[in-house]
């Protein structure tokens, strides 16, 4: 029930040229800007695009091959799909939706319904079956398009950005419900997202796409903790920079210094968690030996929590409470106190 996909596709200007390998039992998150190719990667994973080269493979079976013309069309793959803005018919109830999958590969249209029950039930949102998608929310619609990427067993499942359509109450439901769902599902996921957020709770491993190329693979753990750009530090959520180390001191390239705990020599790369960072609109007294007095350049709301983007001596990223934000009064221009202790810092080398 794994994946391994060699493939090159031409479309247009563009080109798609990745090699991946997904383990049954295991979720990657297929992270990348708008344009990089995440969408296109899943649909030659589930035959709606056909590869110009290479090969895929799912459990045993290769399911496409140009150069051996083998080409499995998509409704005998073994691959469950929950697209972005989830494509339901319409004209269809929830529970005739979440049959469909079972009822194209000929199984009988009373126990697919029943299939689908126990799946709509599973997901809570049985008393739903008779309704239209009309008449659902976007989290009823959500848990409707995945009951019928599940309700045939598939070996593969793949999410395009599953979470995008939601807002930010639901999101936060959703996507506790989804990664209980993904932690007990046999098979090999990937979840496409552009949400380092969602990668991070959804996942084991992530895969930076970009332009068509993978550049960065690894776990949730060592993607975070060692970012190969800062193009992928920025797209996983954390401060990455580069300087030259002498003893406990980085100088950063571009202005600033920053204090570790180690001695390090050398050019490095920093990295600093976003929750790591301390703001208050006093100059710190505390442990922390690094401080620098910045301006909040914006603030995005992520449930309970916010992203705070500081400029100045020393750019970078804090995460913090959304009752800290209240607190302290933070909005575009603000002058505040941001710190970081020695210990919180990670240094890897170049």
């Amino acid at each position: 029930m794994s994946i391994a996909a060699d493939v090159g596709v031409a479309l247009g200007e563009f080109r798609l040229d990745a090699r991946m390998s997904v383990e049954a039992g295991s979720v990657l998150a297929l992270v990348g800007p708008n344009g990089s190719g995440k969408t296109t990667l899943l649909r030659t994973i589930s035959g709606l695009q056909p590869i110009d080269r290479g090969t895929i493979r799912i459990a045993e079976l290769v399911v496409d091959d140009p150069a051996a013309d083998r080409f499995v069309p998509p409704e005998r793959r073994s691959v469950g799909v929950v697209f972005q803005d989830y494509l339901l018919f319409p004209h269809l109830t929830a529970r005739d939706n979440a049959a469909f999958a079972l009822r194209v590969r000929g199984v009988a249209r009373s126990h697919a319904r029943r299939r689908a029950d126990e799946w709509l039930d599973r997901l809570g949102v049985g008393s739903r079956r008779d309704a239209k998608p009309a008449t659902l929310s976007g989290g009823q619609a959500q848990r409707v398009a995945l009951a019928r990427a599940l309700a045939f067993s598939p070996d593969v499942l793949l999410l395009d950005e599953p979470l995008a359509a939601m807002d930010a109450g639901a999101r936060d439901e959703i996507r506790r419900d989804l990664r209980h769902h993904l932690r007990d599902y046999p098979g090999a996921a990937i979840v496409v997202s552009h949400d380092p957020v969602d990668a991070a709770v959804l996942a084991d491993h992530i895969a930076i796409l970009d332009h068509g190329q993978l550049v960065q693979t690894g776990t949730v753990g060592e993607v975070l903790a060692h970012p190969c750009s800062r193009y992928v530090a920025e797209l996983v959520g954390v401060n990455l920079f580069e300087g030259i180390g002498v003893d406990h001191d980085v100088e950063l390239v571009g202005g600033g210094r920053v204090v570790v705990a180690e001695p390090v020599r050398g050019t490095v790369f920093v990295v600093v968690d976003p929750r790591a960072v301390m703001l208050s609109l006093d100059s710190p007294q505390g442990s922390a030996r690094n401080s620098w007095l910045l301006h909040v350049n914006e603030i995005e709301s992520i449930g309970e929590r916010a992203r705070v983007r500081l400029l100045g001596a020393v750019s970078l990223v804090a995460e913090v409470t959304s009752a800290a934000v209240a607190e302290l009064d933070l909005h575009e221009g603000r002058p505040v106190w941001a710190a970081v202790k020695a210990t919180e810092v990670r240094v890897s080398p170049r």
